[in-house]
């Protein structure tokens, strides 16, 4: 028998290259994503579709509004940025189901699938005549997960939050506690004035927290179906995802009344553990125990800031971070993000601390570590074109995830999914598109 080192098993048996040759976790599940207008059931549909489910994407015959959230208007074709990458390895269909017609049609192809996911105002399914009691009648087994940045129920949306609007990832960062602690803080009088403000995330998290809530919640309803036969109604609020992993904000307040306000790049539980400037950009530095601060005073050289910051206490005083950062900044500022990587590897005293380059997008993306490891992958999609995109996350020796591809036109599997669930031919089709239903 051969025998490997460890890491030479771990690369051979993950290798995302050997991925389509395994079985897949979701082989033999059907989704039908009926997303509009919003990430979080996008990427909850992506996240299933990579293990392997069969996912229906059901736009209106116009297309999802989601095609169109893309920076500067830019798009490859008919699509934006973002959607062609939570486009993958989804089939698409058209079907308007605000008319009786696409109703009746919904109706049909819901026997044939074992998830919904939707992303619509609270009860806007339910108004339709398309809620969890209608559609359990005919699919039992069916699990229906609705995303709303205000849920589906509760007091709010009694009074009316979320009902008439969408899904939206601002909301979500603002209801979630997020924005408020993002940014620089109001009394950092060293920035201008419009600059202390809260700040949304760059990007979408609050939907891809949702989204990423709501598949690991449908995946597990799936096992419970597998044992029981019994579906089940999940109610995910990307508010609430996000809440959750807001770490100790809501304890601190709830224990002591007291709100964390904004820290920019400093972390309110330990310093030295954030950004600073170097000769050709920023570096990251960790030393935030008290010998772990004591070997970075002792490598720049600063035995006076230990005597001055000597506690854990002292270093996460909010009103010591500039200051601090500015004596560090004496050192770092002298030397590039190279040097300053190899003067700490050289460290040998007692004590750990650490330093990371922080690179810049493009550095990120030119790192052969990524595209060994197929984090970023360049693919040649049949309808876009070739694309650099993310790739797989999960490295999984038995059952791994498969970009199998990126994206599909807007309507592209109307023959394909129509005439397999419900065995329309291309003339019902065609007379179906005159009356504006797909």
């Amino acid at each position: 028998m051969e025998v490997y080192e460890w890491t030479d098993w771990a690369r051979l048996n993950t290798e995302p290259g050997r991925a389509k040759d395994k079985p897949q976790a979701l082989d033999g599940v059907t989704v039908l994503d009926l997303s509009y207008g919003s990430f979080a059931g996008l990427f909850a549909s992506s996240l299933m579709a990579e293990m392997g489910a069969r996912v229906i994407r059901v736009e209106p015959p116009e297309g999802d509004i989601a095609r169109n959230m893309t920076p500067q208007a830019m798009k490859v074709k008919d699509t934006g940025l973002a959607y062609i990458v939570e486009g993958r390895n989804k089939h698409h269909i058209t079907l308007d189901i605000n008319i009786p017609k696409g109703r009746e049609i919904f109706l049909k192809m819901l026997p044939k699938v074992q998830v919904l996911i939707e992303t619509f105002p609270p009860r806007y399914m339910e108004n339709l005549g398309l809620g969890w009691e209608v559609l359990r009648e005919r699919n039992p087994s069916l699990i229906y997960c609705a995303i709303n940045s205000w849920g589906q129920e509760g007091p709010a949306v009694d009074e009316g939050m979320g009902q008439g609007t969408l899904d939206y990832d601002v909301v979500a960062q603002a209801l979630g506690g997020f924005a408020w602690t993002v940014g620089l803080p109001e009394d950092y009088t060293e920035f201008p004035e419009y600059t202390r403000v809260p700040t949304r995330m760059g990007n979408w998290m609050g939907w891809y927290m949702g989204g990423a809530m709501a598949a690991f919640s449908i995946m597990s309803a799936l096992i419970f179906a597998e044992a029981t036969g019994e579906g089940q109604f999940i109610d995910i609020s990307p508010a609430e995802a996000l809440a959750t992993v807001n770490n100790y904000a809501f304890h601190v307040y709830y224990l002591t009344g007291l709100v964390i306000g904004r820290v920019a790049n400093f972390e309110p539980a330990a310093y030295a553990y954030h950004y600073v400037q170097a000769k050709d950009g920023m570096v990251f530095l960790a030393g935030y125990a008290d010998p772990n601060w004591k070997a970075l005073c002792s490598i720049i050289n600063r035995s006076d800031l230990v005597e001055k910051y000597p506690t854990v206490k002292d270093r996460t005083n909010p009103k010591n971070f500039i200051p601090m950062t500015q004596e560090i900044e004496k050192f770092t500022k002298r030397y590039t993000r190279e040097e300053i990587l190899k003067i700490w590897l050289d460290y040998r005293g007692p004590g750990v601390t650490v330093a990371g380059e922080v690179l810049k997008p493009l550095e990120s993306m030119k790192l052969e570590h990524w595209h060994e490891r197929k984090a970023l992958m360049k693919i040649k999609d049949k309808d876009y074109g070739e694309l650099l995109v993310q790739g797989i996350t999960s490295k999984m020796s038995g059952t791994p995830p498969v970009l199998k591809w990126v994206c599909r036109p807007v309507g592209a599997d109307n023959s394909l999914i129509y005439r397999e669930l419900l065995g329309y031919d291309e003339e019902e089709l065609n007379r179906l598109k005159a009356q504006g239903v797909v």
